[in-house]
């Protein structure tokens, strides 16, 4: 079947250079999905995506679809005909539907009789007829938060569209994306090839773009232009560049034609912490520091201008001149900052609003020293650090370098605290207290700083949780997700073994008290009430987590297993991670199925009986003498698990338990639980409660599957 390449590419103003990459890959992914629900074939697919454009090529795309064979079975004979022969409205209406005359139709026999049967073949549409609502679709669909309109049209978009190209081989593919017209001209560089570029065919798109149009179409190549021309700019001056990841995506979204240019600040603010030459550097001038060969960073940065200048030092300077007043304020603030203890700031947090119906960062700050000093206790830190510690945490919100740069709260606590002589764990405690800021970020490594870094994340989700404000749907924005997976995260890593219904519960007692405080503070406000499942709800929350952390790490964890230790609610995500282990380690042994099968037997018995479990064994009222042995069997094993359970060796329990599998299969095989003689009957429910009893201690094996 004969195929073209397909050209679509959307030009816009400014595109959000952090969102480009996420848009450029849902605009390909979504026509790519359409075009395989269509059925159409093609070769490998490119993306492109500038500041001021989104786009893909496709290679070797069907030109149409294939014909399609179609069946379909009418009316009954009987009624398809009336007794003249003549062919009834039943017959006609459905020849019509099928494009065809009732002469034209088949006639097929099944068991409920003849019935009318159509054979035909639908033809393929042609691609092109596809391709326009493809492409609306797929833009209708793009992540974007907020559309916005343009001139004096209906269409929306993430910013004003200006044209469309749409190629199918050299054809233009007629139709309207966004309110305008498709067509085969394009538009370079805005300022280096203002001029209209006409595309005569996909494949010479991305040539045609850089030659005539000064734009590296392709966001890849154009990352990895900007990753080694900035290297070699570092390393022509016996420099190394730090290129981190997101600032190389997010200088690649604000350039099309990157020309790199080495530039430097003035040497005396190597003085300044280093954490703010780079806040300075990156987040605020989307600059690449550079190190000398030993570490230490250096005065010199490169920018990497969006043009070719024809006097680069003139570009070189401006940059120069703007990057100076940022790290003079930054000096400023500095320097006025130190001036001041940081604990001498503690009190003004009582005006700083944590949130509206939980009070002030001072009241945030009660609430995470009393947890800090309970898990202090948890993590071997000294309870008078951790205090010390949880009062300072968020003094430094207060200070002029956390308000200039909010991304280094924590980092210049720590500074802060050196500098007023605080112990060193205290100062290493005040960045540590929001670690792990995202996935694979690193832990805390102090005991201070893991007590404070618990407390922190464990007050705000239990304060936003009281409050009726938890997270739902993809919407989160006190950050509990990441908050409760970071506290696992270190609990779990750690081995920090904590009761954590009791940690909840302590976290609601201080929120009570806030809510209430605030409440009285707005004239005789009724506080809001904290429903009595919330401490249940918030445990749940964590085991959700705890879910996701499992089944994304592939380490065997089914969400059956996963559910058959919740059952039985530890208050420990040690004491939980012990029992997965185990019940992983269980399910691969020989007896395992049949065990797992006789607790979800004994499960079934109970729920269908109703019996509510309990009641002694009394071994005068057997019958027969598998009863007995079973009996004997657990005897046995009982002790030796009671002692395993004890030390949490779930895997030697269960493995001894799996020892009463001869004994638990013959009672099943000779044994009828439902005894007419009631005692009988309780008796031998006392003892299957008895097994099932034991396996409960670690598990409930009945919510396994088989």
């Amino acid at each position: 079947m004969s195929a073209r390449d397909l050209l679509v590419e959307i030009g816009t103003e400014e595109l959000p250079p952090k969102s480009l990459k996420a848009l450029s890959s849902a605009f390909t992914e979504g026509v790519v999905a359409a075009l395989a629900a269509a059925g159409l074939k093609h070769g490998p697919t490119e993306s492109f995506a500038t500041p001021r454009r989104l786009g893909f090529l496709i290679r070797r795309l069907q030109e149409r679809q294939k014909d399609q064979p179609v069946t379909r079975r009418g009316p009954p004979v009987s009624a398809a005909f009336g007794a003249d022969g003549q062919p009834t409205r039943a017959a006609t209406a459905f020849a019509e539907s099928c494009g065809t005359s009732v002469a034209a139709l088949g006639r097929v026999t099944e068991a409920k009789g003849e019935f009318l049967h159509y054979t035909g073949v639908k033809p393929g549409a042609a691609t092109a007829s596809l391709l326009v609502a493809m492409v609306n679709e797929s833009l209708a669909k793009l992540p974007i938060a907020k559309r916005m309109r343009w001139g004096s049209g209906k269409a929306e978009f993430v910013r004003p569209v200006h044209w469309a190209v749409l190629l199918f081989g050299r054809d233009v593919v007629p139709g309207e994306v966004l309110g305008l017209a498709t067509g085969r001209i394009t538009h370079g560089h805005r300022f280096m090839a203002p001029r209209p570029i006409t595309v005569s065919s996909p494949a010479g798109y991305k040539k045609r773009l850089a030659t005539a149009g000064k734009v590296l179409a392709s966001f890849a190549e154009r990352r990895e232009t900007i990753r080694t021309r900035v290297h070699a700019l570092a390393a022509a001056e016996g420099l190394v560049a730090s290129t981190r990841e997101e600032l190389l995506d997010e200088v690649t979204a604000l350039t099309e034609w990157p020309v790199p240019l080495a530039a430097r600040f003035d040497a005396r603010y190597l003085s300044l912490p280093e954490e703010v030459l780079i806040a300075t550097l990156e987040d605020h001038q989307r600059y690449f520091p550079v190190r000398e060969p030993g570490g230490r960073l250096s005065p010199v940065f490169i920018t990497v201008a969006n043009l070719e200048s024809r006097d680069p030092a003139v570009v070189r300077a401006g940059n120069e001149r703007v990057v100076g007043p940022r790290l003079s304020d930054a000096a400023f603030f500095w320097e006025g900052d130190r001036r001041q203890p940081l604990a001498a700031r503690r009190e003004a947090l009582g005006g700083m609003t944590f949130q509206a119906e939980l009070g002030s960062y001072l009241q945030k700050s009660e609430r995470v020293k009393a947890l800090a000093r309970t898990l202090a206790t948890v993590t071997h830190a000294d309870p008078a650090l951790a205090v010390r510690a949880a009062e300072l945490a968020k003094c430094d919100l207060l200070t002029g370098l956390v308000g200039e740069f909010p991304e280094l709260q924590g980092v210049m606590g720590g500074y802060f605290a050196r500098a007023d002589g605080e112990p060193a764990e205290v100062a290493a405690a005040m960045p540590e207290q929001y670690q792990p800021r995202f996935a694979g970020d690193v832990l805390p490594q102090g005991r201070v700083g893991a007590a404070l870094a618990l407390a922190d994340k464990l007050d705000t989700i239990g304060g936003i949780f009281a409050i009726g404000q938890k997270p739902s749907g993809t919407r989160d924005p006190f950050g509990l997700r990441r908050a409760a997976l970071g506290f696992l995260r270190i609990v779990l890593e750690q081995r920090l073994d904590l009761d954590l219904p009791a940690l909840i519960a302590l976290a609601l007692e201080g929120v009570r008290r806030d809510l209430a405080a605030v409440a009285a503070a707005r004239a005789g406000a009724a506080p809001r009430a904290v429903p009595p499942t919330i401490a249940a709800e918030i445990y749940d929350y964590f085991m959700e987590r705890l879910r996701a952390y499992h089944l994304e790490s592939g380490d065997g964890t089914t969400p059956e297993m996963f559910e058959a230790v919740l059952d039985r609610r530890p208050a420990s995500p040690l004491d939980f991670e012990a029992r997965l282990a185990a019940l992983v380690a269980f399910l691969a042994l020989p007896d395992a199925a049949a065990l797992t099968g006789a607790n979800k037997r004994i499960a079934n018995i109970q729920k269908k009986s109703g019996h509510a479990g309990g009641g002694a064994i009394d071994e005068s009222l057997f019958r027969l003498p598998e009863e007995r042995a079973l009996a004997a069997s657990l005897a046995s094993v009982a002790p030796g698990v009671a002692e395993r359970l004890a030390r949490r060796d779930y895997a030697a329990a269960l493995r001894q338990l799996a020892q009463l599998r001869p004994a638990v299969d013959a009672f099943f095989d000779r044994v009828m639980v439902m005894d007419e003689d009631l005692a009988v009957r309780a008796n031998r429910f006392a003892l299957l409660d008895s097994v099932r009893g034991l396996f409960l201690e670690v598990a409930d094996l009945s919510r396994l599957p088989g």
